[in-house]
């Protein structure tokens, strides 16, 4: 099944997309997603920033069956487009006490407690759950996550938005990012593992893949073939398991695990 796009509106996003895509005239729009079933446990979505998106967190699965969601968020980001000096902000420089934090969200010290990074098109940062991040402007990168839209909010350089300041502190790790571990770029390998297999697994292939069970098909270049016709950048598949595709060029597959 090819997936509908839904085009959200946002005070960060653009009034200009890439030509893949049909947005409606007039609105800035920050946010794709590709839409099934609203029970769905995994989501994809491209994001397109024209300014920085505000300091925050998710929750991992612990805290959010606590307060009554069905799931935690975590994300994997596939940069596919940055303007020079783009930055991403990824955990912190050093590790700091929940008080420590609390304070520099308060006084506005987080935006220099973050650990800022420019990007280029290709890299990938996995995000678990509980992470502190910000995403810059200028940027454009695909996201797959977990089906959950709660973000806590640390600080947004004074706009007018609600911050979640108690449950984003608690749900923090307030650590820097370990980048041995979840950061890579995208290679030329038949098959790259990108998702971390805890709560999805997310490949870049070539080929068809996780044909045992439901799956997310991205193309990133070239065509995906299956029933119903062909797929191309910008679109995105839901299959069921034992469907098959036929796969020229690159794709993201993601499962559960």
């Amino acid at each position: 099944m090819k997936l509908d796009r839904q085009y959200v509106e946002k005070v960060w996003g653009r009034d200009q997309l890439p030509p893949m895509f049909d947005p409606p005239a007039g609105q800035r729009i920050g946010e794709v997603w590709f839409t099934g079933a609203s029970d769905e446990p995994l989501l994809v979505k491209y994001l397109f920033t024209s300014e920085r998106l505000s300091i925050q967190v998710h929750p991992d699965d612990a805290h959010a069956r606590a307060r009554g969601l069905p799931s935690g968020k975590s994300e994997c980001w596939i940069i596919i487009d940055a303007e020079p000096g783009a930055k991403l902000g990824l955990g912190l420089t050093h590790k700091v006490s929940k008080d420590e934090l609390r304070a520099a969200a308060l006084d506005g010290s987080i935006e220099q407690l973050i650990d800022w990074r420019s990007v280029d098109a290709g890299e990938v940062f996995m995000v678990p759950a509980g992470t502190i991040h910000a995403i810059g402007g200028g940027i454009s990168l695909i996201e797959f996550q977990q089906n959950l839209d709660v973000t806590y909010r640390l600080y947004d350089y004074d706009r007018p938005r609600e911050l979640h300041l108690e449950d984003a502190v608690e749900d923090a790790k307030p650590d820097p990012y370990p980048d041995e571990d979840l950061a890579q770029r995208l290679s030329d390998a038949d098959t790259q593992t990108l998702g971390d297999g805890r709560q999805f697994i997310l490949i870049h292939t070539n080929r068809d893949m996780l044909q045992d069970r439901r799956r997310w098909i991205i193309p990133l270049e070239g065509e995906v073939s299956a029933e119903g016709g062909a797929c191309r950048p910008g679109d995105c598949l839901l299959l069921d398991a034992g469907a098959r595709v036929e796969v020229d060029g690159r794709v993201l597959i993601g499962a559960k695990p």
